[in-house]
């Protein structure tokens, strides 16, 4: 699936469930019947999400408010559907695991969970909305001291805030992500991410320093020639 058109940037799980079943809402809504959840606080799972393979996994930890088991079996789905490019899933089934992260007590993982939506919306080509997630992820692993996801959730909405256009705001975020993931010990890939969308003014620098030594070494040679 490739980047979501501006109009279709319509995130959650009703967004997307369809006329058929909002009007079978209204008609057991009329007649009394009440709408079953999978857990309080939850809707049924979508049609959508029920053919993924780890839905039944799901469905059943649900049920049974076996929050752990339930944010695994979700977050998986999520992860499944990033690789498929599938962002609308993604998105609900990220959604579903920060609840069920968030009920079990599960901070890093839920902190990870909301970084994840950030990356899933950047991807999708609606990083406005991305920042939220960033922001929330970036907050909840500083009260924690997860200086790695703090990092990681600074660089996500550095790449955001590139995507928007606000390259100032992009390469201070990405100082700050490498400072972090620095600190952190984290992998030399990540590092070199933030490096990347820091930029290297020094570089850059020297750069035009050597194309200036370089156009001065030929208006020489020129002179000497004439």
């Amino acid at each position: 699936m490739t980047r979501l058109p501006v109009h279709q940037r319509a995130w959650g799980e009703r967004a997307a469930e369809g006329r058929l079943a909002r009007l079978g809402r209204w008609v057991r809504g009329v007649i009394g019947e009440p709408e079953r959840s999978a857990a309080p606080g939850l809707p049924d799972l979508p049609v959508a999400l029920r053919r993924d393979p780890l839905a039944p996994q799901y469905i059943d930890a649900s049920r049974s408010s076996d929050h752990r088991r339930a944010a695994s079996a979700a977050s998986q789905a999520a992860e499944g559907a990033i690789t498929a490019r599938a962002w609308w899933a993604a998105d609900a089934w990220s959604h579903r695991a920060l609840w069920h992260f968030e009920r079990a007590d599960m901070t890093l993982a839920a902190t990870r969970t909301a970084r994840r939506i950030g990356d899933v919306r950047v991807a999708a080509g609606d990083p406005h909305s991305a920042r939220r997630y960033y922001a929330e992820a970036i907050s909840e692993a500083r009260d924690i001291g997860a200086e790695h996801e703090q990092g990681l959730a600074a660089l996500g909405m550095g790449r955001a805030e590139m995507d928007r256009g606000d390259v100032t705001t992009a390469r201070r975020l990405a100082g700050i992500a490498e400072t972090l993931l620095l600190a952190a010990g984290a992998p030399e890939d990540e590092i070199a991410a933030a490096r990347a969308l820091r930029g290297d003014e020094k570089s850059v620098h020297r750069a035009a320093e050597g194309a200036s030594r370089g156009r001065a070494r030929r208006d020489g040679q020129s002179e000497e020639e004439g």
